[in-house]
């Protein structure tokens, strides 16, 4: 019975203080603009809360009550509400949902035929249609859905990825977007730990009843604003009797307790029936009687036909049977001109500056494509010897200018000591090479970093002192701070120069010299 004429309804009794025994009140148009959130344990009167919320407003504002279990059902018999069972397809779901808000009727969804997952889809099939109806049908509706752990679960379950991220999707629409469309939702659970947080955290509104669990008071405490010992109040409460917050309730925590309703559930009411007397002495032969023998048995609980699914191992299947027509054979490309296309493809991405800032892996799969795009077999050349031909174009290295007679020996017995290191350092020790050999000066920190395409000096002087401890060059430094580097294994040194020289710009076109190859012959 309403209690004012501004929209409130009585939803019972207060428990409180100067407050106990008067009536309590729920405002309708509040509750329209906001959300309510209604948590307890199995058994603490959730379903009698929401039967008496439905039953006060039920010819005040238009209901959609999303019920699992059926327990709702019996409102079409006293409120004329339309029962729509959830064995419809989600093709049909979503076009009787767009009807029922055009029409404004009230409907409960009954989904207690359903397995769990088969229930999940049909409520996102339902509530996606309330959501996607036209903006002249967005009338003001309250959207009850009872036992919402279900259909937005905290973590996955038994029930398939796909089938809880369309429900949870809806959920997250009616409670989070669902308010500029007319939708309130209202939503039941028996754990707030099971519900998830981004649907929880969307109401305003909390009716707070019993619980035993110490991480579900302490969340219920933190949502009311109570400290530690108000949360022991929840551990107190009977049944029916809730903790209400919210501005369509109270603005101060207010314990209360839910009056009387009219309609029932067709759920068996706990308590006690004395147990028939034994009046047959064959009862206990009727019991074990097989099935074959005219026994009882149960009914088969009638579920609906689900579509067929095509499973990942149908597909491997399907896939493993298909034969396409085979591919014209390309062309055999000539070894030669196929090494030249890939260098250069491979001296392209050198001079792309995005690309000095990314790992080798991400390099080699541009190299491969770019190759593919020139009708080139960039897959002739693996990893390994990808990583030291990017390192050798990353350094500009090319054969060092004549240097007398044995020029050409002096720079082959460098390759084939930079081939005994690690691919990583290659490139940095053919350049100390080539300016020892030629009797330049020593490229300082910046030069060696962007050899193996880092900006980091740092790392440069690491890989430095790693050549340096396995014996392949050794570094000095003379008065003037200048560093020379001397390669032992070719009997040379560089020319004095600055470690904190800037690195010299790239050149515009690549650097090609007669005696070196950035990929080795076949």
């Amino acid at each position: 019975m309403a209690i004012g004429n501004d929209g409130t309804i009585e939803m019972g009794t207060g428990l409180d203080g100067a407050g106990q025994g008067r009536p309590v009140g729920l405002n309708l148009e509040e509750l329209l603009a906001t959300r309510l959130l209604v948590q307890g344990n199995s058994g603490s009167g959730k379903s009698h809360l929401l039967r008496r919320l439905l039953e006060q407003s039920a010819g005040l504002v238009q209901q959609v009550i999303v019920d699992p279990e059926g327990d709702f059902v019996s409102l079409a018999e006293a409120y004329d509400h339309l029962v729509v069972e959830g064995t419809h397809g989600e093709a049909d779901l979503q076009a009787i949902a767009a009807r029922v808000r055009a029409h404004r009727v009230s409907v409960v969804l009954n989904l207690e035929s359903l397995d769990m997952e088969a229930q999940m889809r049909a409520a996102a099939a339902f509530l996606g249609g309330l959501f996607e109806a036209e903006r002249a049908h967005w009338f003001p509706c309250l959207v009850v859905v009872d036992e919402a752990q279900i259909f937005a679960p905290m973590a996955a379950g038994d029930v398939s990825d796909e089938a809880r991220k369309v429900s949870l999707g809806a959920m997250t629409n009616l409670m989070c977007r669902g308010r500029k469309r007319g939708l309130a939702g209202v939503i039941a659970t028996q754990r707030l730990a099971k519900l998830a947080k981004n649907v929880a955290a969307e109401a305003t509104n909390f009716l707070m009843g019993r619980t035993f669990l110490d991480i579900d008071m302490a969340r219920a405490a933190d949502l009311l604003g109570l400290d530690r010992r108000g949360a022991e109040r929840f551990r107190d409460l009977g049944r029916g009797e809730f903790v209400a917050l919210g501005p369509a309730l109270s603005r101060r925590p207010l314990g209360l307790r839910i009056g009387t309703v009219v309609t029932g559930a067709r759920a068996v009411a706990p308590g006690l029936l004395p147990l028939p007397e034994v009046a047959d002495a064959d009862l206990r032969a009727q019991i074990l009687a097989p099935a074959s023998d005219g026994g009882f048995v149960l009914p088969p609980r009638a579920r609906p036909v689900a579509a067929p699914r095509v499973t990942p191992a149908d597909l491997m299947r399907e896939l493993a049977a298909h034969r396409p027509e085979p591919a014209p054979a390309a062309p055999a490309l000539d070894p030669a001109e196929n090494r030249a296309g890939c260098e250069a493809v491979l001296q392209g991405l050198v001079a792309d500056a995005d690309a000095a800032r990314q790992p080798v892996a991400v390099v080699y799969q541009d190299f491969l494509v770019r190759c593919r795009m020139r009708g080139l077999d960039g897959d002739a050349y693996g990893m390994p010897a990808f990583r030291r031909a990017l390192s050798v174009a990353r350094a500009g290295i090319e054969a060092p200018p004549e240097t007398g007679e044995g020029g050409d020996e002096s720079w082959s017995a460098a390759t084939n000591l930079a081939a005994t290191m690690p691919e990583e350092v290659q490139g940095v020790f053919l350049l100390i090479a080539r300016a020892a050999l030629a009797s330049e000066a020593c490229p300082g920190d910046a030069a060696l970093a962007k050899a193996i395409g880092s900006r980091s000096p740092g790392r440069a002087r690491r890989l430095l002192g790693y050549m340096e401890s396995r014996g392949a060059v050794v570094s000095r430094t003379d008065f003037r701070g200048n560093r020379v580097i001397a390669v032992p294994g070719l009997a040379c040194e560089t020319a004095p120069g600055d470690p904190k020289a800037e690195a010299p710009a790239a050149a515009d076109t690549p650097v090609e010299g007669a005696d070196w190859q950035l990929f080795a012959a076949e």
